[in-house]
């Protein structure tokens, strides 16, 4: 009989060893580019199926990246990574299909991508690690800590630095918090065991002569949250949205009309900026978005916060295909919302996408954010990013299609059809403003 001690034929470096020594269930780890982040979090999490039996999750940003990067990976020295971790010896199954272990001590491990977060809850884990945090939706992890809250589980995050979003948000609160085991390594910090960087002056050289930015030097290998994320789309109007002081906590003025702007989707998220406007400021109060709901959700929700606030509607704007008739029902989306009270102004989409991040960019030093209850609409601005082209190596035209689309979007929806006009003197008491839309029947 074969003797297996896990970790299997690995061990952690000096680095690692206070991670691995922590007894707290909550880890934020912002570590630099190939300071071995996965390998280590793997070995970790085999050593926690057999305290515990349970299910344990590795999410990635995206189902293609965690079957790329891990499941099929295979390390420095020419192991399969998830061999290497769970030996066969260990297993009762492996199911490739859906990246699944069974182990013989009744213990599940499998890998997902946190994009689809809401189709993986049932299976009640007992531990997950969030591998590139600072690129993932952060929803999932507002989807799923329930559920290690109810059974005592851990989570851990990995990730390097991606500017001031909510990897930064999580990294702070992490290292206030006595519940939180934090740590920010950079290559200054990470030494082999006899003495040497694990990631030396030279190779860092090297990746600024083949072309690497200083701003990814500094993101990747220094764990700079100042830096900008490379291909961020509103990037520098939200640094100086930052600067202005114009990121804030932001009252619901009940004097004003709120107004709503859409992105629309099904199986896509759905999403709502809830705007107030006075004098030249765009107030964005709040954002809300969700998965696999009908209209009906929506209005609920719009009638939820008019409730709790105590304010009344002005205009509603969604881009053009409110107007498209849905096969089930025959009506349009449109339609289902004005019999709900919801009287939509449709807005025309812009022929390039150019021309929306243009208009966007216009009104972005008129906005003010609510830092709360606009936080992952805000996240979703800062993530928004154009699509990179790895052959070619530079990026692409258009933005990339992920989680954070969905907000930029629907602030675009405000910025297309929100036309103040300034004819009128905004009235006294309210402190609101005249508008029209531009809109199309």
């Amino acid at each position: 009989m074969t003797e297996i001690t896990i970790p299997n034929q690995w061990a952690p470096r000096s680095y690692q060893l206070p991670f691995f020594r922590s007894k707290l269930k909550r880890h934020c780890l912002v570590y630099h580019r190939r300071a071995g982040k996965d390998s280590m979090v793997l070995n970790y999490t085999a050593t926690k199926i057999f305290e515990r039996v349970g299910s344990y999750w590795h999410l990635l940003p995206l189902q293609a990246q965690a079957r790329k990067a891990l499941w099929n990976g295979i390390d420095g020295q020419g192991r399969r990574i998830i061999d290497q971790v769970f030996p066969k010896e260990i297993r009762k199954r492996t199911l490739d299909n859906e990246m699944m272990i069974e182990f013989k001590n009744g213990s599940i491990w499998q890998m997902a991508g946190s994009d689809n977060y809401d189709s993986l809850v049932g299976s009640n884990p007992v531990g997950i690690v969030f591998s590139e945090y600072s690129i993932a939706n952060p929803q999932a992890w507002d989807f799923l800590r329930p559920i290690l809250a109810e059974n005592g589980g851990w989570a851990t995050f990995i990730y390097t630095a991606r500017g001031k979003n909510h990897g930064y948000q999580l990294y702070n609160m992490a290292k206030k918090s006595k519940d939180w085991f934090c740590e920010l390594l950079t290559v200054n910090d990470t030494k082999r065991d006899d003495g040497t960087p694990v990631i030396t002056p030279e190779i860092i050289q090297t990746e600024r002569d083949e072309g690497m930015s200083e701003e990814k030097i500094q993101q990747e290998y220094f764990c700079s949250f100042d830096a900008q994320i490379p291909g961020a789309i509103y990037s520098v109007q939200l640094a100086t949205a930052r600067d202005d002081k114009r990121i804030m906590s932001i009252p619901v003025d009940p004097m004003l009309e709120v107004h709503t702007a859409w992105d629309l989707g099904i199986s896509d998220a759905m999403s709502i900026w809830f705007f107030q406007a006075v004098g030249s400021e765009i107030r964005l109060i709040h954002y809300y978005e969700n998965h696999n709901q009908g209209m009906e959700h929506y209005i609920q929700y719009l009638q939820e916060f008019k409730s709790k606030h105590t304010v009344h509607y002005g205009k509603h704007l969604a881009p053009h295909d409110i107007e498209v008739r849905e096969l089930s029902t025959g009506k349009t989306r449109k339609a289902t919302a004005a019999k709900m009270g919801i009287a939509f102004r449709t807005v025309q989409r812009p022929r390039y996408k150019s021309e929306g991040h243009g208009a966007v960019r216009k009104i972005f030093p008129r906005l003010y954010i609510d830092d709360n209850r606009a936080e992952h609409g805000l996240n979703c601005l800062s993530s928004y990013q154009y699509e990179w082209d790895d052959k070619k190596g530079v990026f692409k035209d258009r933005p990339l299609h992920d989680w954070a689309s969905h907000g930029a979007d629907a602030l675009q929806t405000l910025a297309l059809g929100w036309v103040e006009q300034n004819t009128h003197k905004p009235n006294s008491q309210l402190g609101s403003m005249k508008a029209s839309f531009n809109v199309f029947a």
